[in-house]
């Protein structure tokens, strides 16, 4: 196994952080880690270049000059759904780009850690959704389930879309986006009542802190070991 696609219960949830997060556990066990990024919209100006902030993150925590084209085949200006996005500016995203993509970081990296935009069913195109990416790429998924209100709902939903596409579920993450839920112990025990896949960790909420310091913080909590395609 080579890599992983990082999806999310909602927009918001820190689907780009624990990515990183689980880029650094990865690190921290010797493999080489690519992240990617198949489709992002919104730009910030880096050194006279419109780039994706949540891509530029990543880029920096590889530690590795991944080729741009390859990280992030898809970047629209505008911060919005998208294929919205894609539309304004005359594109539509294509499949085999995202997978030619995916192969060049997997001869690059150990393991490649594969973001998704949005939520699991956020549309790719005017005729496909997110969920194409896993499916194009034989990935297994990480749900990122932000811990707040609503998040049993949506987690569940979610695990089952991803069941009814035959892909596998390799495990979720719980993580507090916001400050602490209410009944935030009974709401985690319900999921991992009702979620057959294994809890990876619990991230709290680290609002304030450095990501210099909240992401090994993060990653300390996590059990990548079944991640490790070398112990398979």
């Amino acid at each position: 196994m080579s890599g992983f696609f990082i999806t999310g219960t909602d927009t918001g949830v820190g689907k780009t952080f624990v990515t990183g997060v689980l880029m650094h556990a990865l690190l921290k066990q010797g493999l080489s880690v690519a992240p990617m990024k198949p489709v992002a919209a919104g730009t910030i100006d880096t050194d006279g270049i419109a780039l994706n902030e949540d891509v530029a993150l990543l880029m920096a925590l590889a530690g590795h000059p991944f080729p741009l084209h390859a990280v992030n085949p898809y970047c629209f200006r505008d911060a919005i759904a998208p294929h919205i996005a894609a539309a304004r500016e005359g594109v539509e995203a294509d499949i085999g780009v995202i997978q030619t993509a995916y192969l060049e970081l997997r001869t690059r990296a150990d393991v490649v850690l594969v973001e998704g935009a949005g939520g699991f069913l956020v549309p790719l195109s005017n005729s496909e959704s997110m969920a194409l990416i896993p499916q194009a790429l034989l990935l297994p998924v990480i749900l990122v389930v932000g811990m707040r209100l609503g998040c049993i709902n949506h987690a569940l939903l979610t695990v089952e879309a991803i069941g009814a596409r035959g892909l596998k579920l390799a495990g979720w993450i719980a993580n507090t986006p916001d400050q602490t839920m209410n009944a935030y112990a009974e709401n985690l025990s319900t999921l991992q009542r009702l979620i057959s896949a294994p809890l990876l960790g619990e991230i709290p909420y680290l609002g304030g802190q450095p990501l210099g310091s909240a992401i090994p913080a993060a990653a300390a909590g996590l059990n990548c070991a079944t991640l490790n395609p070398t112990k398979e």
